[in-house]
Protein backbone atom coordinates (compact mmCIF):
# COMPACT_ATOMS: atom_id res chain seq x y z
CA UNK A 1 0.00 0.00 0.00
CA UNK A 2 1.37 3.32 -0.86
CA UNK A 3 1.62 6.15 2.13
CA UNK A 4 -0.28 9.44 1.16
CA UNK A 5 2.48 12.23 0.15
CA UNK A 6 3.21 13.76 3.52
CA UNK A 7 3.92 10.70 5.56
CA UNK A 8 7.30 9.04 5.77
CA UNK A 9 7.68 7.29 2.17
CA UNK A 10 9.15 3.46 2.51
CA UNK A 11 9.95 1.59 -0.38
CA UNK A 12 7.83 -0.25 -2.51
CA UNK A 13 7.52 -2.38 -5.42
CA UNK A 14 7.02 -1.08 -8.91
CA UNK A 15 6.62 -2.61 -11.75
CA UNK A 16 7.60 -0.71 -15.02
CA UNK A 17 6.81 -1.50 -19.11
CA UNK A 18 8.49 -0.32 -21.89
CA UNK A 19 7.49 -0.63 -26.05
CA UNK A 20 10.32 1.37 -27.75
CA UNK A 21 10.22 2.79 -31.05
CA UNK A 22 12.13 -0.28 -31.70
CA UNK A 23 8.43 -1.97 -32.06
CA UNK A 24 10.84 -5.59 -30.99
CA UNK A 25 8.41 -6.20 -27.93
CA UNK A 26 7.51 -4.78 -24.33
CA UNK A 27 9.88 -4.81 -21.44
CA UNK A 28 8.86 -5.45 -17.99
CA UNK A 29 10.71 -4.71 -14.60
CA UNK A 30 10.18 -4.75 -10.87
CA UNK A 31 12.43 -2.19 -8.97
CA UNK A 32 11.86 -1.41 -5.41
CA UNK A 33 12.07 2.63 -4.89
CA UNK A 34 10.96 5.63 -2.45
CA UNK A 35 10.63 7.76 -5.67
CA UNK A 36 14.04 9.52 -4.75
CA UNK A 37 16.37 6.26 -4.20
CA UNK A 38 16.25 3.12 -5.49
CA UNK A 39 16.73 0.26 -2.79
CA UNK A 40 16.83 -3.03 -5.74
CA UNK A 41 15.84 -4.37 -8.24
CA UNK A 42 13.77 -7.28 -9.23
CA UNK A 43 12.23 -9.79 -11.36
CA UNK A 44 12.57 -8.76 -15.21
CA UNK A 45 10.12 -10.09 -18.20
CA UNK A 46 10.26 -10.00 -21.70
CA UNK A 47 7.55 -10.15 -24.08
CA UNK A 48 8.54 -10.14 -28.31
CA UNK A 49 5.90 -8.63 -30.55
CA UNK A 50 5.26 -11.39 -33.54
CA UNK A 51 6.04 -10.36 -37.22
CA UNK A 52 2.36 -9.93 -37.50
CA UNK A 53 2.07 -7.27 -34.60
CA UNK A 54 5.08 -5.40 -35.49
CA UNK A 55 3.37 -4.99 -38.67
CA UNK A 56 0.22 -3.79 -37.36
CA UNK A 57 2.07 -1.16 -35.34
CA UNK A 58 4.53 -0.31 -38.26
CA UNK A 59 1.42 0.66 -40.20
CA UNK A 60 0.07 2.74 -37.58
CA UNK A 61 3.07 5.00 -36.86
CA UNK A 62 2.69 8.89 -36.96
CA UNK A 63 -1.26 8.08 -36.59
CA UNK A 64 -2.91 10.18 -34.34
CA UNK A 65 -6.26 9.26 -31.88
CA UNK A 66 -9.15 8.18 -34.29
CA UNK A 67 -6.78 7.43 -37.69
CA UNK A 68 -6.58 4.49 -39.88
CA UNK A 69 -4.62 1.44 -37.78
CA UNK A 70 -4.45 3.32 -34.21
CA UNK A 71 -7.09 0.95 -33.16
CA UNK A 72 -5.59 -2.55 -34.10
CA UNK A 73 -2.24 -1.15 -32.92
CA UNK A 74 -3.93 -0.58 -29.54
CA UNK A 75 -5.18 -3.74 -29.21
CA UNK A 76 -1.83 -5.17 -29.70
CA UNK A 77 -0.46 -3.24 -26.78
CA UNK A 78 -2.84 -3.76 -24.59
CA UNK A 79 -2.82 -7.76 -25.12
CA UNK A 80 1.28 -7.98 -25.17
CA UNK A 81 0.80 -6.15 -22.10
CA UNK A 82 -1.54 -7.65 -20.18
CA UNK A 83 -0.22 -10.92 -21.15
CA UNK A 84 3.33 -9.88 -19.75
CA UNK A 85 2.69 -8.01 -16.80
CA UNK A 86 0.24 -10.98 -15.37
CA UNK A 87 3.40 -13.22 -14.49
CA UNK A 88 4.20 -10.67 -11.88
CA UNK A 89 3.01 -10.86 -8.17
CA UNK A 90 3.80 -8.76 -5.01
CA UNK A 91 3.88 -5.30 -6.63
CA UNK A 92 2.38 -2.64 -5.40
CA UNK A 93 2.04 -0.02 -8.10
CA UNK A 94 2.96 -0.30 -12.08
CA UNK A 95 4.15 2.17 -14.28
CA UNK A 96 2.40 1.92 -18.19
CA UNK A 97 4.36 3.28 -20.84
CA UNK A 98 2.36 2.32 -24.10
CA UNK A 99 3.42 2.69 -27.32
CA UNK A 100 4.54 5.85 -28.65
CA UNK A 101 3.24 6.14 -32.53
CA UNK A 102 3.35 9.65 -33.06
CA UNK A 103 5.27 12.69 -31.63
CA UNK A 104 5.08 16.70 -32.30
CA UNK A 105 5.19 18.31 -29.29
CA UNK A 106 5.19 22.06 -31.27
CA UNK A 107 2.41 20.57 -32.87
CA UNK A 108 -0.37 18.34 -31.84
CA UNK A 109 1.10 17.13 -28.69
CA UNK A 110 2.19 13.68 -28.35
CA UNK A 111 0.35 10.23 -28.66
CA UNK A 112 0.97 6.66 -26.97
CA UNK A 113 -1.99 4.22 -27.47
CA UNK A 114 -2.68 1.92 -24.17
CA UNK A 115 -5.29 2.51 -22.03
CA UNK A 116 -3.92 2.24 -18.46
CA UNK A 117 -7.85 2.12 -17.14
CA UNK A 118 -8.24 -1.33 -18.57
CA UNK A 119 -5.19 -2.54 -17.74
CA UNK A 120 -5.37 -1.48 -14.07
CA UNK A 121 -8.86 -3.62 -13.72
CA UNK A 122 -7.24 -6.31 -15.99
CA UNK A 123 -4.33 -6.92 -13.13
CA UNK A 124 -6.23 -5.47 -9.80
CA UNK A 125 -2.98 -2.72 -9.19
CA UNK A 126 -2.86 0.68 -9.58
CA UNK A 127 -1.13 1.98 -12.86
CA UNK A 128 -0.02 5.11 -13.34
CA UNK A 129 0.18 6.16 -17.65
CA UNK A 130 -0.35 8.69 -19.98
CA UNK A 131 3.35 10.32 -18.78
CA UNK A 132 3.60 12.53 -21.43
CA UNK A 133 0.64 14.98 -22.00
CA UNK A 134 1.20 17.14 -19.27
CA UNK A 135 4.83 18.20 -20.02
CA UNK A 136 3.73 18.58 -23.43
CA UNK A 137 0.78 20.36 -22.11
CA UNK A 138 3.08 23.28 -20.18
CA UNK A 139 5.60 23.79 -22.74
CA UNK A 140 7.79 20.68 -22.14
CA UNK A 141 9.12 18.46 -25.23
CA UNK A 142 7.29 15.24 -22.96
CA UNK A 143 10.73 13.84 -23.96
CA UNK A 144 12.92 12.18 -23.11
CA UNK A 145 11.39 11.08 -19.40
CA UNK A 146 14.01 8.68 -18.08
CA UNK A 147 16.49 11.30 -16.66
CA UNK A 148 15.26 11.36 -12.83
CA UNK A 149 15.78 7.80 -13.06
CA UNK A 150 18.75 8.07 -14.33
CA UNK A 151 19.63 10.59 -11.60
CA UNK A 152 18.88 7.89 -8.95
CA UNK A 153 20.40 5.34 -11.02
CA UNK A 154 24.37 7.32 -10.75
CA UNK A 155 23.25 7.49 -7.03
CA UNK A 156 22.82 3.62 -6.65
CA UNK A 157 26.16 3.33 -8.36
CA UNK A 158 27.86 5.56 -5.94
CA UNK A 159 29.17 7.85 -9.16
CA UNK A 160 31.03 10.87 -8.15
CA UNK A 161 31.67 12.73 -11.15
CA UNK A 162 29.53 13.54 -14.00
CA UNK A 163 28.79 11.29 -16.77
CA UNK A 164 26.21 10.47 -19.32
CA UNK A 165 23.73 7.84 -19.96
CA UNK A 166 22.79 7.35 -23.44
CA UNK A 167 19.93 4.91 -24.73
CA UNK A 168 20.02 4.17 -28.26
CA UNK A 169 16.08 2.60 -29.35
CA UNK A 170 14.64 3.88 -32.49
CA UNK A 171 15.57 7.34 -31.42
CA UNK A 172 19.06 8.12 -29.17
CA UNK A 173 18.66 10.13 -25.92
CA UNK A 174 21.09 11.62 -23.98
CA UNK A 175 21.26 12.42 -20.12
CA UNK A 176 24.16 14.02 -18.70
CA UNK A 177 23.93 14.02 -14.77
CA UNK A 178 25.83 15.41 -12.02
CA UNK A 179 25.81 13.26 -8.97
CA UNK A 180 26.77 16.03 -6.76
CA UNK A 181 23.71 17.62 -6.61
CA UNK A 182 21.16 16.49 -4.25
CA UNK A 183 17.50 16.32 -6.51
CA UNK A 184 17.28 15.16 -9.98
CA UNK A 185 15.45 18.89 -10.39
CA UNK A 186 18.30 20.77 -8.82
CA UNK A 187 19.89 23.43 -10.79
CA UNK A 188 22.71 21.85 -12.81
CA UNK A 189 22.25 18.25 -11.64
CA UNK A 190 20.53 17.25 -15.37
CA UNK A 191 20.64 17.75 -18.94
CA UNK A 192 18.55 15.58 -21.63
CA UNK A 193 17.54 15.70 -24.90
CA UNK A 194 17.23 13.18 -28.07
CA UNK A 195 20.55 13.07 -29.68
CA UNK A 196 18.91 11.99 -33.22
CA UNK A 197 17.71 8.53 -34.99
CA UNK A 198 19.71 5.59 -33.59
CA UNK A 199 18.15 2.32 -34.49
CA UNK A 200 15.28 2.98 -36.27
CA UNK A 201 16.69 3.54 -39.69
CA UNK A 202 18.78 0.88 -39.93
CA UNK A 203 16.29 -1.30 -38.76
CA UNK A 204 13.58 -0.13 -41.57
CA UNK A 205 16.04 -0.34 -44.21
CA UNK A 206 16.77 -4.14 -43.26
CA UNK A 207 13.46 -4.83 -43.25
CA UNK A 208 13.11 -3.00 -46.29
CA UNK A 209 15.90 -5.02 -47.75
CA UNK A 210 16.57 -7.89 -45.82
CA UNK A 211 13.28 -9.14 -44.38
CA UNK A 212 14.87 -8.71 -40.99
CA UNK A 213 14.27 -6.62 -37.73
CA UNK A 214 17.51 -5.43 -37.37
CA UNK A 215 21.43 -5.53 -38.21
CA UNK A 216 22.24 -8.74 -35.79
CA UNK A 217 25.87 -7.74 -34.43
CA UNK A 218 26.17 -4.89 -36.97
CA UNK A 219 27.57 -7.39 -39.34
CA UNK A 220 26.13 -6.05 -42.58
CA UNK A 221 27.31 -2.61 -41.70
CA UNK A 222 30.65 -4.32 -40.37
CA UNK A 223 31.18 -5.18 -44.37
CA UNK A 224 30.38 -1.44 -45.60
CA UNK A 225 31.72 2.00 -46.00
CA UNK A 226 30.44 4.73 -44.42
CA UNK A 227 29.53 7.63 -47.66
CA UNK A 228 30.70 11.10 -45.99
CA UNK A 229 28.45 12.49 -48.79
CA UNK A 230 25.56 11.29 -47.44
CA UNK A 231 26.65 11.97 -43.66
CA UNK A 232 27.17 15.73 -44.49
CA UNK A 233 23.69 15.91 -45.85
CA UNK A 234 22.25 14.39 -42.50
CA UNK A 235 24.50 16.51 -40.16
CA UNK A 236 22.91 19.57 -41.78
CA UNK A 237 19.71 18.79 -40.55
CA UNK A 238 18.54 22.31 -38.48
CA UNK A 239 17.36 19.67 -35.84
CA UNK A 240 21.56 19.21 -34.99
CA UNK A 241 22.03 23.08 -34.42
CA UNK A 242 18.77 23.45 -32.09
CA UNK A 243 19.75 23.97 -28.31
CA UNK A 244 18.59 21.22 -26.16
CA UNK A 245 16.13 20.19 -24.55
CA UNK A 246 14.52 18.58 -28.11
CA UNK A 247 12.90 15.69 -28.76
CA UNK A 248 12.35 13.95 -32.27
CA UNK A 249 9.26 11.21 -33.44
CA UNK A 250 10.30 7.74 -34.83
CA UNK A 251 10.20 8.81 -38.17
CA UNK A 252 11.37 12.54 -37.90
CA UNK A 253 14.25 11.29 -40.38
CA UNK A 254 12.63 9.26 -42.18
CA UNK A 255 14.28 10.41 -45.49
CA UNK A 256 17.63 9.25 -44.03
CA UNK A 257 16.74 5.65 -45.91
CA UNK A 258 16.23 7.57 -49.08
CA UNK A 259 20.17 9.34 -48.78
CA UNK A 260 21.62 5.23 -49.03
CA UNK A 261 18.82 4.66 -51.16
CA UNK A 262 21.22 3.94 -54.27
CA UNK A 263 24.38 2.25 -51.82
CA UNK A 264 25.00 -1.57 -51.95
CA UNK A 265 23.04 -3.29 -48.45
CA UNK A 266 26.17 -3.40 -46.53
CA UNK A 267 27.05 0.71 -47.55
CA UNK A 268 23.80 1.61 -46.78
CA UNK A 269 23.60 -0.43 -43.61
CA UNK A 270 27.69 1.06 -42.62
CA UNK A 271 26.46 4.86 -43.62
CA UNK A 272 23.55 4.18 -41.67
CA UNK A 273 24.95 3.45 -38.28
CA UNK A 274 27.82 6.40 -39.00
CA UNK A 275 24.83 9.05 -38.82
CA UNK A 276 23.44 7.17 -35.49
CA UNK A 277 27.25 7.86 -33.90
CA UNK A 278 27.53 11.22 -35.76
CA UNK A 279 24.27 12.21 -33.89
CA UNK A 280 25.30 11.44 -30.59
CA UNK A 281 28.49 13.14 -30.99
CA UNK A 282 27.16 16.07 -32.05
CA UNK A 283 24.99 15.76 -28.80
CA UNK A 284 27.67 15.63 -26.31
CA UNK A 285 28.89 18.69 -27.59
CA UNK A 286 26.31 20.18 -25.64
CA UNK A 287 27.13 18.81 -22.37
CA UNK A 288 28.58 21.36 -19.62
CA UNK A 289 30.96 19.51 -18.94
CA UNK A 290 33.15 16.14 -20.06
CA UNK A 291 31.71 13.12 -19.06
CA UNK A 292 33.76 10.62 -17.05
CA UNK A 293 32.02 8.32 -19.04
CA UNK A 294 29.12 7.13 -21.24
CA UNK A 295 26.64 4.51 -19.87
CA UNK A 296 25.05 2.79 -23.11
CA UNK A 297 21.84 0.80 -22.32
CA UNK A 298 19.13 0.18 -25.61
CA UNK A 299 19.40 -2.60 -28.55
CA UNK A 300 22.26 -0.08 -29.85
CA UNK A 301 24.80 -0.87 -27.23
CA UNK A 302 25.23 -4.63 -28.54
CA UNK A 303 26.17 -3.05 -32.44
CA UNK A 304 29.93 -3.47 -31.95
CA UNK A 305 30.02 -1.14 -34.95
CA UNK A 306 27.89 1.61 -33.65
CA UNK A 307 29.68 1.41 -30.26
CA UNK A 308 33.13 1.24 -31.91
CA UNK A 309 32.29 4.68 -33.81
CA UNK A 310 31.21 6.29 -30.40
CA UNK A 311 34.47 5.01 -28.71
CA UNK A 312 36.92 6.09 -31.25
CA UNK A 313 35.40 9.81 -31.32
CA UNK A 314 35.31 10.44 -27.73
CA UNK A 315 37.44 11.26 -25.02
CA UNK A 316 36.03 9.26 -22.10
CA UNK A 317 34.62 5.17 -21.80
CA UNK A 318 31.76 4.72 -23.90
CA UNK A 319 30.69 1.39 -22.33
CA UNK A 320 27.49 -0.76 -21.65
CA UNK A 321 25.63 -0.04 -18.72
CA UNK A 322 26.31 -3.62 -17.70
CA UNK A 323 29.77 -2.48 -16.44
CA UNK A 324 28.18 -0.59 -13.86
CA UNK A 325 25.96 -3.08 -12.55
CA UNK A 326 23.05 -2.22 -14.42
CA UNK A 327 20.58 -4.07 -16.84
CA UNK A 328 20.40 -2.27 -20.25
CA UNK A 329 18.06 -4.32 -21.66
CA UNK A 330 15.64 -3.45 -18.91
CA UNK A 331 16.64 0.32 -17.97
CA UNK A 332 13.74 1.77 -19.85
CA UNK A 333 11.42 -0.60 -18.16
CA UNK A 334 12.37 -0.17 -14.82
CA UNK A 335 12.55 4.21 -15.41
CA UNK A 336 9.04 3.87 -15.45
CA UNK A 337 8.38 1.93 -12.63
CA UNK A 338 10.53 4.62 -10.32
CA UNK A 339 8.42 7.24 -12.51
CA UNK A 340 4.80 5.49 -11.20
CA UNK A 341 6.06 5.67 -7.67
CA UNK A 342 7.41 9.64 -7.89
CA UNK A 343 3.42 10.42 -9.91
CA UNK A 344 1.85 8.85 -6.59
CA UNK A 345 3.90 10.55 -4.16
CA UNK A 346 3.41 13.89 -5.93
CA UNK A 347 6.44 13.91 -7.22
CA UNK A 348 8.38 15.85 -10.35
CA UNK A 349 8.75 13.75 -13.28
CA UNK A 350 10.48 16.30 -15.36
CA UNK A 351 11.88 19.86 -15.43
CA UNK A 352 13.34 22.46 -17.88
CA UNK A 353 16.45 20.98 -18.17
CA UNK A 354 15.27 17.60 -19.30
CA UNK A 355 12.17 18.51 -21.38
CA UNK A 356 12.03 22.11 -21.59
CA UNK A 357 8.90 22.45 -19.94
CA UNK A 358 8.16 25.94 -17.88
CA UNK A 359 9.12 24.00 -13.93
CA UNK A 360 9.38 20.74 -12.79
CA UNK A 361 6.00 19.15 -13.02
CA UNK A 362 4.54 15.70 -12.23
CA UNK A 363 3.31 13.96 -15.15
CA UNK A 364 1.03 10.99 -15.47
CA UNK A 365 -3.14 10.02 -14.97
CA UNK A 366 -3.17 7.35 -11.71
CA UNK A 367 -6.43 4.55 -12.24
CA UNK A 368 -6.88 2.55 -9.45
CA UNK A 369 -7.12 -1.65 -10.27
CA UNK A 370 -9.07 -1.94 -6.80
CA UNK A 371 -10.30 1.58 -4.62
CA UNK A 372 -8.85 2.46 -2.36
CA UNK A 373 -5.42 1.13 -3.22
CA UNK A 374 -3.83 4.48 -3.90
Amino acid sequence: MLKPKGKPQAPVRALGTMSGTSLDGVDVAVVESDGERIFGFGETAYREYTREEREVLRRALGRWPGEPGVAEAAEVVQRAHTEVMSRFRDVEIAGFHGQTLAHEPRGRGTHQVGDGAALARALGLPVVWDFRSADVRFGGEGAPLAPFFHFACAKWIGAQEPLCFLNLGGVGNLTYVDPSQPAPESEGALLAFDTGPANAPINDLMQERRGEAYDRDGALAAKGDVVEGALELFLDDPFFSRMPPKSLDRNAFAEMVGLVRELSDADAAATLTGMSAAAVLRGMEHCPKPPERVLVTGGGRKNPVLMEMMAVALDCPVVPVEEAGLDGDMLEAQAFAHLAVRVARGMATSCPSTTGVRGAIGGGEISRGVAGQV
